[in-house]
């Protein structure tokens, strides 16, 4: 497990960029963290900045397959609406901004140890190393645009992310949130027994 702790680049709130993200991308322009309550009907999940002061919040409706999320800012206005639609054995996320734009990630990423997602509809590639619980986010033209951790152990499901592109940090909050749905969608199908179906070819 040492070669995972070496490339891990989650870190807490208040504590410095990770030293991995800056020798490779800089410093980045903001870096936020998720705390997530334990499971419930209605999974909600803080988002803070270094200051732990909330930035965002996320909400979810976990009694359907569609797994309805709502990302707002802390004063409470829309950012966007996350919605899970089961194919076959993948899930796809579909996530529309207030804006209207629209994209959606599929949980296809998780087939592979290292593996490139494209987002359909926005032109970027989430590149993925679930065993490290890492992702970096590349914008159309190869820019890095994010970089996401996740805590290795941890009960609350703790998560955070450099962003580099001031521009997309909505659309990277709403990608970070999805991220987390899925790869805990990925553990409970696991723990269920249903881990064959998700982890094949």
């Amino acid at each position: 497990m040492g070669v995972f702790s070496k490339i891990h680049r989650y870190r807490e709130a208040g504590q410095d960029a990770n030293v991995n993200n800056v020798e490779k991308f800089g410093v980045p322009y903001l870096s936020l963290f998720t705390t997530t309550k334990v499971f419930t009907l209605h999974h909600h999940i803080d988002i803070i900045d270094g200051n732990e002061e909330i930035i965002y919040q996320a909400d979810s409706k976990m009694i359907s397959f569609h797994d309805k999320t709502d990302l707002k800012t802390a004063a409470g206005e829309q950012v966007a609406h996350i919605e899970r639609k089961l194919f076959s054995f993948h899930e796809r996320h579909y996530i529309t901004m207030a804006d209207g734009t629209e994209f959606e990630l599929s949980n296809e990423l998780f087939h592979i140890i290292k593996d490139i997602t494209n987002i359909v509809g926005l032109g970027w590639q989430l590149k993925g190393n679930v065993l490290g619980l890492n992702f970096e986010l590349y914008d159309s033209d190869g820019q890095i645009i994010a970089v996401i951790g996740q805590k290795m152990i941890s009960i609350h499901d703790k998560w955070c992310v450099d962003i580099y592109k001031k521009e997309h940090e909505q659309k990277v909050v709403a990608i970070l949130i999805t991220l987390q749905h899925m790869v805990k969608d990925r553990e409970a199908s696991h723990s269920s027994g249903g881990g064959s179906s998700s982890s094949g070819n």
